[in-house]
C-alpha cells in the first residue's frame, strides 16, 4: 500500500519542527464512515497569509492551501493550492514553524468540527461544513495547473440570512464647514481633523485594496498598510481613514508614497469609520454605533489606529485639537447615518483658530 505520507516527511525534519512527524510504523487509524470526516481551518502566517483546509480521508488529512479563505457568499470562487497529504494529528497542531523550515511561520486553528461528503473524485470535492466558525456546502475543483495543484474552492450554500457582499466602492462622506461648534453638543460626537490622503480600505481575506477619494488605486503606493490586513484576518471590513505622517515634533502632514523600499517614517493609517463589516453595511447605522463597531475592532499596529473621539463635548475636542496644533474638528451627529460621496451638514468641520 502507497505511504500517503511520503511527501509529508520528506519535507519536514522532526528535529526542527514542532509539527507532528509520525514515522513510517503502520498504526491502526480511525477510518470514518462513507461521507462522514472531521475538519481543520489552520491560519497561517507564512511567507504570505493563507488557510490551510484539512479533511479526514482515509487515515490522512487531504489538504488545501486557500490564500483569501473559504469565500463566505456564492458569487466569488478562491484559489485552493492542493498539497500533500498530513497526518491526522495535524487536525489539533498548532505553534511556531521556525523560519527557514518549509512553512515557517506561526499557526492558528481558525475553526474545526466534522464534515459530510456528498461527491470525492480526483478532480472535484463536495463536502458539508459543519464547524465553530465555519457551515455550508462547498465545492473544491481542479483547474489543472502543475501536478494538479491548482484548485479552486467555491461555496454552493446561498450566504446567511442578511449577509451582504463586500460593495466595490464606497465613496468618502465629506463634512460641511461651519463657524462654530453646534449649539446642541450633546447630539454630536467629535473627532480631531487630520490633514492627510483620504482613503477607503477594503479588507478581505487578509489582503488590502486602498482607494483615495477619487476611486483611484492607490495600494501599492501605500503598502506599508497591508500588514494591517493581515492583522485584522480572518475578519472583513470596509474602513474610512486618513493616510498622514507624524515628524517627530508632533506636526502632521499627509502620508507620502512609499519610495525607495521603504516606509516614510512616522507613517499612520488613522481610521475614523466603519462602512461594512463581516457581511453587513453599516453606513445606514448612526455614527455613535459605527464608532462602537469600529473601536471594538481594537485596530492599532504599527502604522494604523483608531484615534480616540469626544462624545458629546465639543468644546474639550476643539481645545486639544489646539493643543496638539492640529487644524481643527469634525463634529458628527450621534444619530446620522453615513452619506457615501455627499457633503452633509450632519458632519461639520470648525476651525482650531
Amino acid at each position: 500500500m502507497a505511504d500517503r505520507l511520503e511527501e509529508y516527511r520528506r519535507r519536514r525534519d522532526a528535529a526542527r519542527t514542532p509539527e507532528p512527524v509520525p514515522d513510517k510504523t503502520p498504526r491502526r487509524r480511525r477510518r470514518a464512515a462513507a461521507g462522514d470526516g472531521r475538519f481543520v481551518i489552520q491560519q497561517h502566517h507564512a511567507r504570505s497569509l493563507h488557510w490551510d483546509l484539512r479533511l479526514e480521508r482515509d487515515g490522512v488529512l487531504a489538504s488545501w492551501a486557500v490564500p483569501r479563505g473559504l469565500p463566505r457568499d456564492s458569487g466569488r470562487n478562491h484559489l485552493a493550492v492542493h498539497t500533500e497529504d498530513h497526518p491526522m494529528e495535524y487536525l489539533d497542531f498548532h505553534g511556531e514553524i521556525p523560519a527557514g523550515e518549509y512553512g515557517g511561520g506561526t499557526m492558528t486553528i481558525h475553526d474545526r468540527g466534522t464534515y459530510r461528503c456528498e461527491k470525492w473524485r480526483d478532480d472535484e470535492v463536495i463536502v458539508v461544513l459543519d464547524g465553530e466558525r465555519t457551515s455550508g456546502r462547498y465545492v473544491l475543483f481542479a483547474t489543472g495547473g502543475k501536478e494538479g495543484r491548482d484548485w479552486m474552492v467555491r461555496r454552493m450554500d446561498p450566504p446567511p440570512e442578511g449577509w451582504t457582499s463586500m460593495p466595490e466602492l464606497v465613496r468618502p462622506m465629506h463634512p460641511t464647514g461651519a463657524a462654530r461648534l453646534p449649539r446642541d453638543q450633546a447630539q454630536w460626537g467629535y473627532e480631531l481633523r487630520w490633514d492627510g490622503v483620504r482613503a477607503v480600505a477594503y479588507v478581505s481575506g487578509g489582503r488590502l485594496r486602498l482607494l483615495s477619494e477619487t476611486d483611484e488605486e492607490i495600494t501599492g503606493a501605500y503598502s506599508w498598510l497591508r500588514d494591517m490586513a493581515e492583522a485584522l484576518a480572518p475578519a472583513e471590513a470596509v474602513l474610512d481613514g486618513v493616510l498622514v505622517r507624524i515628524d517627530p515634533a508632533g506636526r502632521v502632514r499627509p502620508a507620502p508614497a512609499k519610495s525607495g523600499g521603504r516606509v516614510p517614517a512616522g507613517s499612520q493609517y488613522l481610521l475614523f469609520d466603519l462602512l461594512w463589516l463581516e457581511g453587513v453595511s453599516c453606513v445606514d447605522l448612526p455614527y455613535a454605533q459605527r464608532r462602537e463597531l469600529l473601536d471594538g475592532l481594537a485596530l492599532t499596529g504599527a502604522h494604523w489606529q483608531t484615534p480616540p473621539w469626544f462624545p458629546g463635548t465639543g468644546a474639550d475636542a476643539l481645545r486639544t485639537s489646539r493643543e496638539q496644533g492640529l487644524p481643527g474638528v469634525v463634529a458628527k451627529r450621534l444619530d446620522a447615518g453615513y452619506e457615501p460621496g455627499r457633503r452633509s451638514r450632519h458632519w461639520l468641520s470648525i476651525d482650531a483658530t
